[in-house]
């Protein structure tokens, strides 16, 4: 059954205002997967459902490979007002990623009967806690290719993500003393600057060579110590943020920190504890897949340019699905990924239509590279 609607250029980026209307930060995703869910139903997709977590899931097309094409309905908080400049369309999540998901709704709808089956989902909770990416891979939906929806580029196919490890370091010194007396013990918030310098100056070590995409980085994002204004602090907590690139794992840097955190606590003479509150192991696509191939194919058709594979310093919902699921998978979107998270988030209206254009071509591509392949 064809799409009951005609799928102009006027109206697609008169759906993607109309997403934009919907402010939906992490966990309040409801109109639009309502919406999305409505959206389907007008295209001519099937088995729509919205799931357990609140992930609007659709099925078009048949026939192998089995496509996901996943981008993410939450956006971060702090409302953009939505309106037209130019080219320019603002509102929240422009960019980060209602583009992006738009451009995956019109590009499933595109597909045909025995020309491959696509499965379409609205993700919540990607700015948060990834609960919708967490509970999808825990489906057997029978996924041959992911591409996941972020804003690149048209002109970029991201590859690889790094993993993320996210501790808390606690260190406590024996006693505390008057701030008029501060000789007469150790203050554990001082302590803790120098214990996390030292730390820090450990797992980057050796770097001097690589590209910002292949950095260990280890980044102080939190600290609370201190119980009273004129008190030497006894306790003192600070949160790390350890960034991975993937040619090392979550398990390597593990063992590095238990070791570094004995080290300084003996050499300190105060006592540390972690805790680990966040892993994700890093990932990065076989550059040689399909799937890669496809999109660029894609891109270079629509673009005529020479398309760039890049490796980001973040970590995505790619990284999640693309480690347990091991298949091949990339993050492709139109937008600007500079302007995600912005006071007066905005994309390129060209750039949205291109980029529809060009994931049209590339599901085009690997279906028949797929087929190819099992020749």
């Amino acid at each position: 059954m064809d799409a009951h609607i005609s799928v102009t250029p006027r109206f697609t980026v008169k759906m993607l205002e109309k997403a934009l209307r919907l402010y939906t930060p992490s966990l309040s995703e409801k109109p639009m997967a309502e919406f999305l869910a409505d959206k389907c139903d007008d295209l001519g997709f099937e088995d729509i459902q919205i799931d357990e977590v609140g992930n609007v899931i659709a099925k078009k097309g048949s026939g192998s490979p089995t496509i996901m094409l996943c981008g993410h309905m939450d956006v971060v908080p702090g409302k953009v007002k939505v309106r037209r400049e130019g080219d320019s369309l603002h509102g929240r999540g422009a960019s980060d990623a209602k583009a992006p998901l738009m451009a995956m709704l019109f590009a499933a709808a595109s597909v045909k009967e025995n020309n491959g089956t696509i499965i379409f989902v609205g993700a919540v909770d990607e700015e948060g806690n990834a609960t919708g990416i967490k509970n999808l891979v825990k489906k057997d939906l029978g996924v041959d290719y992911a591409v996941f929806g972020e804003p690149s580029g048209t002109k970029q196919v991201t590859i690889a993500y790094k993993g993320r490890l996210a501790i808390n370091l606690k260190v406590s010194v024996e006693d505390s003393s008057h701030a008029s007396a501060p000789w007469l013990s150790k203050n554990a918030i001082e302590e803790s600057l120098i214990f996390v310098n030292e730390l820090k100056k450990k797992l980057e070590s050796n770097q001097e060579d690589r590209t910002k995409g292949m950095l260990l980085t280890a980044t102080m994002t939190e600290i609370k110590g201190g119980m009273s204004h004129n008190v030497t602090p006894k306790e003192c907590e600070t949160t790390f943020d350890i960034r991975i690139p993937v040619d090392n794992n979550c398990k390597n840097v593990e063992q590095q920190i238990a070791t570094s955190v004995k080290e300084i606590s003996e050499e300190r003479g105060v006592e540390a504890f972690y805790s680990i509150l966040d892993e994700t192991e890093p990932f990065e696509a076989p550059h040689n897949s399909p799937i890669v191939r496809a999109i660029t194919l894609g891109i270079r058709e629509v673009e005529e340019a020479h398309p760039k594979l890049i490796r980001k310093t973040g970590t995505g919902d790619m990284n999640v699905l693309g480690n347990q699921w091991k298949i091949p998978v990339v993050t492709y979107g139109p937008g600007d990924p500079h302007e995600a998270h912005t006071i007066d988030e905005k994309v390129s209206i060209d750039e949205y239509l291109r980029g529809i254009e060009i994931l049209k071509k590339s599901l085009q591509h690997l279906k028949r590279l797929h087929d190819k392949k099992l020749k």
